[in-house]
């Protein structure tokens, strides 16, 4: 009688595991299954030239985020010059001065080393 709940149990298992699978696998299908980025939606205009617009707009709108991108590119690059630009500056001021002194201007460069890190990595997240 236990082999025979023992048998069953397994198979309760093995259903329960079947059945996550087929959830999770149907799940990230249909994530997959979604809009492709810069295909144009499907064709529900009136005309041809309706139809031709709306291509033209999709065409535009992969053409500025493109443009954005490498906006974001060049200011992240000119941002980590500047911070690399700054950490020398910080680190030569510091290496100046003694363990009794630490100037006014040391600590409002090293806040200004923390807000420019702080947008180099809000830009590298695309915010």
């Amino acid at each position: 009688m236990k082999s025979k709940f023992n048998f069953l149990c397994g198979w309760k298992r093995l259903g329960c595991i079947t059945s996550m699978l087929v959830i999770v696998v149907t799940t990230l299908i249909a994530q997959q299954g979604g809009e492709k980025v810069g295909v144009p939606p499907p064709y529900t205009g009136e005309s041809q030239s309706q139809r031709a617009e709306d291509v033209w707009e999709a065409q535009q709108q992969k053409s500025m985020a493109k443009k954005a991108s490498l906006q974001r590119q060049q200011d992240i690059r000119k941002d980590t010059a500047k911070l690399l630009e700054l950490a020398t500056e910080l680190k030569q001021e510091v290496d100046k001065s003694n363990e009794n002194t630490l100037s006014l201007g040391v600590v409002k460069k090293a806040e200004e080393i923390e807000k420019l890190a702080k947008s180099v990595k809000n830009k590298m997240r695309g915010d």
